[in-house]
């Protein structure tokens, strides 16, 4: 477990959070959507409480997978799924095609089950980030699913409004990503220098985040000449 106190512990936790509120912009569409057919005095109580099953969830999984890439082999296979996320987070258009609930218990069951549908990045990118620490894995989840949910729509009009702020965020993903490869036992010989290891590091994210620029500057210039 990491010193409470210590430079890495919070680098660590803003590295969670910030990657929570970039990847959960989706999440908080679905709760949203899954509430707007009931009446606006039970919107309110579907959203607490659909938010809080999701969390539970949501914290469940975490701590399993945490779990899991102790196995070897797996930081390297969560480590290029991640980066693989990282990518389609700067690339793919979103889409939301979720059903409102039209019962108090049936919205509440919708935010749980997409979120737990959607929010298999997060988890992994969360569990990747705390290595191992689940005073992390909890503290990160308290501090960035309520921004999620209370200020959903201003998050999601930043993103819009400054469009970097994704790429920020791929760019932490990418570089958590490779962090969990680095700590992968069987490639543990290839990082004993750690100026190999922060090259690695730094050429892995400068690169994808390159990649998924160039990759949107052309889908926008596509979209530009269709239209």
């Amino acid at each position: 477990m990491m010193d409470f106190f210590s430079m890495e512990f919070f680098t660590a936790l803003l590295s969670i959070v910030i990657m929570d509120l970039v990847l959960a912009g989706d999440n908080a569409i679905v709760i949203g959507l899954a509430a707007k057919n009931l009446p606006k005095n039970k919107q309110t109580k579907v959203i607490i409480w659909g938010t809080v099953g999701a969390i539970i969830i949501r914290s469940i999984a975490t701590i399993l997978v945490v779990y899991l890439l102790k196995i070897p082999g797996l930081m390297l296979i969560g480590g290029v799924i991640l980066i693989w996320i990282a990518y389609k987070l700067m690339t793919e258009e979103d889409s939301h095609e979720v059903k409102a609930g039209n019962s108090f218990w049936g919205a509440i069951g919708t935010i749980i089950i997409a979120d737990a549908a959607m929010g298999l990045d997060n988890v992994l990118a969360v569990a990747g980030a705390a290595h191992g620490d689940f005073l992390l894995v909890f503290l990160g989840l308290l501090v960035s699913i309520p921004i999620v949910v209370l200020g959903s729509t201003i998050i999601l009009r930043f993103i819009e409004r400054f469009p970097i702020i994704i790429f920020v965020g791929a760019a932490i993903v990418a570089w958590t990503a490779t962090k969990m490869i680095v700590k992968e036992p069987f490639l543990q010989w290839l990082f004993t220098n750690d100026w190999i290891q922060y090259g690695f590091e730094l050429i892995v994210v400068v690169t994808l985040v390159s990649l998924g620029i160039m990759k949107k500057m052309q889908m926008e210039k596509k979209d530009k000449n269709a239209g």
